[in-house]
């Protein structure tokens, strides 16, 4: 399988630049600075995003399973108890690459934010930042990570008074429904800060200043 192209390097220190005159700088700003916006916000990440999501949801659903099975159900049976071990196990074989592709997705975008910062600090071009300061993929992630938060504040307080109960469930369902609102939180909230960051540097870009801190 092919390896991912790099990230677009950070800007040469100044006493290093060497571009023949201004529109050769500005278009290799350009150029840098779309490819980072679109490795932060682009279909690709987004498909991560809600892949990684899904993922957690599936690893988490079997280590849930796993302790529903340990506090609320009676292991009264080898076979019961093999069950519950395999489900544990598969779980946590999910949810372990999962928490690392998340974790190495936070970093890269760090990174990248990083150099947009640099490259948008270098000058001014307001038509060519026309197309980083596009409002609809700030709009998408902000929308679709608010319906997230949503959705797992829902969870966490109105679904286990639902199903927990003395004929219902017990400490393994509410265990299960937390991680789960959880998981729905964390995502929501780095989509959040995704979007925020993307409106950040449109301000930075549509007049107020440009700001390589």
């Amino acid at each position: 399988m092919a390896r991912r192209t790099p990230l677009p390097p950070p800007p040469p220190p100044a006493e290093l630049r060497s571009w023949p005159d201004r529109e050769t700088l500005l278009a290799d700003r350009a150029r840098a600075m779309a490819e980072l916006t679109k490795r932060q916000l682009g279909r690709r990440r987004l498909t991560f995003f809600l892949l990684f999501l899904v993922l957690a949801h599936l690893g988490w659903g079997l280590v849930g399973g796993a302790l529903i099975g340990i506090f609320d159900d009676e292991l009264s049976d080898p076979l019961t108890m093999i069950s519950v071990t395999v489900m544990a196990a598969l779980g946590t074989a999910v949810l372990i690459p999962t928490v690392w592709g998340v974790a190495h997705g936070l970093r890269s975008d760090v990174l990248c934010r990083e150099r947009l910062a640099q490259w948008a600090g270098l000058d001014r071009d307001a038509a060519r930042d026309r197309a980083v300061r596009e409002p609809w993929l700030g709009i998408l992630w902000a929308v679709l990570s608010f319906a997230l938060c949503a959705f797992g504040l829902w969870v966490s307080f109105a679904v286990p008074n639902m199903v927990v109960g003395p004929t219902r469930g017990g400490y393994g369902t509410v265990a299960y429904f937390m991680g789960a609102a959880l998981v729905l939180w964390v995502h929501g909230l780095i989509g959040l800060t995704k979007a925020y960051a993307h409106y950040r540097l449109a301000v930075r870009l549509g007049g107020l200043g440009v700001s390589g801190k």
